[in-house]
């Protein structure tokens, strides 16, 4: 028991010198949603707070309890996922101790996680069944469905870069439901009761049936930010403040997403990455890596539009204006006129700079605007000049 900070301080010294401790690269406390027929399957796994590389003073008093409420607690494997039971939340009530009195609001809210858990009331009808603790103390590929869904809220939240984790075997660790709401179904447990809930005028009114939750389902975006329709973005994407995302075509897919104030209006698939202040235009299309990117993430720069519909599966500079209709693959061949030639060079003086050049061959250079020739129909680039500038007051 830790009753004054210093005595805090000095348990949680005394517990990561420990041989068997290790400090996680993530961790949380979460809730589970269960199978309806295999209660073991886990379905959904919500966290009111993760921690990413960061709080290893709660990790240490987590860990630490897990520990001697009789849990096996092997720091060596990649995760750790365990359950809970009074004697780890009492022992976490009386290392956190010191910070109880001042756990709300903004502070320490794994102190709040584990006053909320210990205070549930009897009748609320959750067990310690529903809950797990969860760690990941090394990047590699997924192993469980709790570890899966901690790695996307790191990514949905900010903690985590795009394209910084090891997302493989995600799709083999989350269940193919339906979800009402943010509630997953067993697709199984619908056939076996599909009768007497259509006769008794009980079935579900299904929203989707997917592995990933929707994005809102889980985070609660900046105050700046919008999205008009809750289906267009999955689970796992990240959205930075002042980013808009429109009904229709738009769509942002998990590990994808913006870098700050982005209007969306056309589809950013997997491991595609947005900078600032750009627009990709009604029913553009940048391209994930299995849908035409030789497996290279895209990465669109800063102040750059992409026109409608147009479609784009390599990387696009700042300051880029790709036309409406135009499509920039890796190998699309693109001529430029020796004056568009000099200036783009001129703005861009450590690239090389031809008259013919591929669409991959355009990665680091800015300020190029990419059209169609009506006439013959080559992909041309110039020099642009138009400055791409979202409007301060939508975002």
């Amino acid at each position: 028991m830790a009753n004054t900070k210093e005595e805090f301080k000095q348990l949680i010294e005394n517990i990561q010198a420990q041989s068997w401790y290790k400090n996680p690269i993530g961790f949380g406390i979460a809730k589970v949603d269960r199978g309806q027929l295999d209660s073991s399957k886990i379905l959904q796994a919500t966290f009111p707070i993760i921690n990413w590389n960061e709080n290893n003073g709660s990790a240490a008093v987590l860990l630490d309890a897990l520990k001697k409420s009789g849990q096996d607690v092997d720091t060596s494997k990649s995760e750790l996922v365990c359950n809970i039971n009074d004697e780890f939340l009492t022992t976490c009530v009386e290392s956190f101790k010191p910070y109880i009195a001042e756990a709300k609001g903004e502070d320490h809210k794994n102190v709040q996680v584990i006053s909320t858990l210990a205070s549930l009331p009897i009748d609320s009808g959750l067990t310690a069944d529903d809950y797990r603790v969860v760690f990941i103390f090394e990047d590699t590929d997924v192993a469980s469905t709790e570890a899966a869904y901690l790695k996307l809220y790191a990514l949905s939240t900010g903690k985590a870069a795009l394209r910084s984790l090891n997302l493989n075997g995600v799709f083999g660790k989350l269940h193919n439901c339906a979800w009402v709401g943010n509630k997953p179904i067993e697709l199984d447990w619908l056939r076996a009761n599909e009768i007497s809930l259509k006769l008794s005028g009980k079935y579900p009114s299904i929203d989707m049936v997917d592995k990933f939750p929707r994005f809102l389902s889980h985070v609660i975006p900046a105050d700046n930010t919008r999205i008009l329709e809750t289906s267009k973005v999955r689970m796992g994407a990240q959205l930075a403040a002042g980013t808009t995302v429109m009904p229709g075509a738009a769509y942002i897919n998990f590990n994808a997403g913006t870098l700050g104030s982005v209007m969306v209006e056309g589809r950013i698939s997997s491991s595609a990455v947005v900078g600032a202040g750009s627009d990709v235009g009604g029913g553009a299309s940048i391209l994930g890596v299995l849908s035409g990117t030789d497996g290279v993430p895209v990465s669109i720069g800063e102040n750059t539009l992409l026109g409608a519909n147009s479609c784009t599966g390599t990387a696009i500079g700042d300051g880029c204006i790709l036309d409406a209709g135009v499509t920039i693959l890796p190998g699309t061949k693109i001529t430029l006129s020796e004056k568009a030639v000099a200036s783009i060079a001129e703005a861009n003086p450590e690239k090389e700079i031809k008259t013919l050049m591929r669409g991959m061959d355009f990665l680091g250079v800015n300020g190029v605007h990419f059209r169609q020739n009506s006439v013959n129909g080559q992909i041309v680039a110039m020099r642009s000049t138009r400055e791409v500038k979202l409007n301060a007051d939508l975002h």
